[in-house]
């Protein structure tokens, strides 16, 4: 029998059991539907967290600290030094001080970060209303929205894009002569009083901090940093780089390891949810395989007859595989209209709530194109699977035996 006739022969089922056909591949449909489902949201929540911490700059970046030691110091000196190093295509200091902002009437405790322009871009910070300063902009400060609530603002504040006369009052640890120890006990106060305008607001309702360009810190005589962030030339250098700063005596952390451990996390997370899917495709599968029984039941003398007429085994046994392969592959292209479904539905709903408690929208789905391909395949695979008895039982019947059937 050619294949092309098997083809025809197989496409009777839609034809001549079209409700129970119609339910199988919809059984199937809803189990690959749950996977689909369940994987996408766990890919989409990855993808949600992630490009929130990360960007290009900031994998290739590390962050540089003192550690525990009095001996190790981020001064002046090592800011050289890293510079020279083959790995490093650029550096970014900040430098924080306890400070006191006052605007209008207004006024609370903050934590000002000193840093330049680069490191928002190294660090990955992003605004959620406004925008960060650039170079030059030394009038502008960024800051935190626990910070809008102490000074009793909203970003309505910040979008109208208005200069106001803040007051920020930075308190700096007396040191020694030298500048390598702080004189514990002993603060000074430096004012910087100017027409500010906050460009940008950072989402932290815990802490209140403030970025200012490290250009008004120029008379602070800053001898000491917080803390560096050092950008990698290439991915390939971020080990390296890691590594020179480490022998050196300093604690060195990057966001990529944030994101491996994030992304293990996600893993399990994801084998979790398509578990609970798989555990739908058993129930279906099942479904299938009762479905090709009673067909090979109910066709029995039909088998007899082409048997008798000159049908090999082997076509026997393609007819039987035949139905079950275009069960599963329906079955497939259902599950994804079902899943997409689902997800745009759950998604429309969530941010409709989101919507409405003031918060923002996002799509916390995400399908890759290579497991839309691979569910398809996983799909039709579980169909042939499921048909495979079936088909070898039918292609065994005796003939005569068959047309003896009733």
């Amino acid at each position: 029998m050619k294949s092309i006739d098997v083809l025809k022969l197989s496409t009777r089922i839609f034809k001549t059991n079209v409700m129970r056909t119609v339910l199988t591949i919809l059984g199937i449909g809803v189990g690959i539907g749950a996977i689909l489902f369940l994987i996408s949201l766990g890919y989409g929540l990855q993808k949600v967290i992630l490009d929130k911490i990360a960007s290009s700059d900031a994998l290739l970046s590390v962050d540089v600290v003192a550690g525990i030691s009095d001996e190790i110091r981020l001064d002046n000196a090592l800011l050289e030094k890293v510079k020279q190093l083959d790995s490093v295509a650029e550096v970014s200091p900040l430098v924080s001080y306890n400070a006191l902002i006052e605007v209008d009437e207004f006024s609370g405790g903050v934590t000002a970060d000193f840093l330049s322009s680069s490191y928002f871009r190294l660090a990955g910070l992003s605004v959620e209303a406004g925008e960060t300063f650039e170079e030059g902009e030394d009038d502008k400060i960024v800051v935190s929205t626990a910070v809008l609530k102490l000074l009793n603002l909203d970003e309505e504040f910040v979008e109208k894009g208005e200069d106001h006369n803040v007051s920020i009052t930075v308190i700096i640890p007396r040191t020694s002569e030298d500048g390598t120890e702080a004189i514990e006990g002993e603060v000074e106060l430096r004012e910087i009083s100017r027409n500010f305008k906050i460009s940008g607001v950072v989402s932290d309702d815990n802490s209140p901090f403030v970025f200012i360009s490290l250009a008004n810190a120029d008379g602070f005589n800053i001898t000491e940093y917080n803390q560096l962030k050092v950008k990698a030339k290439d991915k390939k250098n971020v080990d390296i780089l890691k590594e020179d700063i480490y022998n050196m005596g300093y604690t060195v952390t990057s966001i990529s390891e944030t994101i491996d451990q994030a992304n293990k996390i996600f893993t399990v997370v994801q084998i979790v949810l398509a578990v609970f899917g798989i555990i739908a495709l058993i129930v279906a599968a099942i479904g299938m395989f009762n479905t090709m029984t009673i067909a090979l039941l109910q066709r029995t003398k039909e088998i007899g007859i082409m048997k008798a007429i000159g049908a090999k085994n082997r076509d026997i046994r393609k007819l039987f595989l035949t139905e079950a392969l275009l069960i599963g592959f329906l079955g497939g292209l259902a599950g994804l209209l079902l899943g997409f479904l689902m997800q745009t539905i759950f998604n429309f709903l969530l941010n409709m709530l989101a919507g409405a408690m003031g918060g923002t929208s996002l799509d916390i789905f995400y399908t890759p194109t290579w497991f839309i391909v691979v569910i398809i395949g996983f799909s039709t695979f579980v169909g042939v699977l499921t048909g495979v008895w079936p088909a070898i039982r039918a292609s065994k019947l005796n003939p005569l035996d068959a047309l003896r059937y009733k």
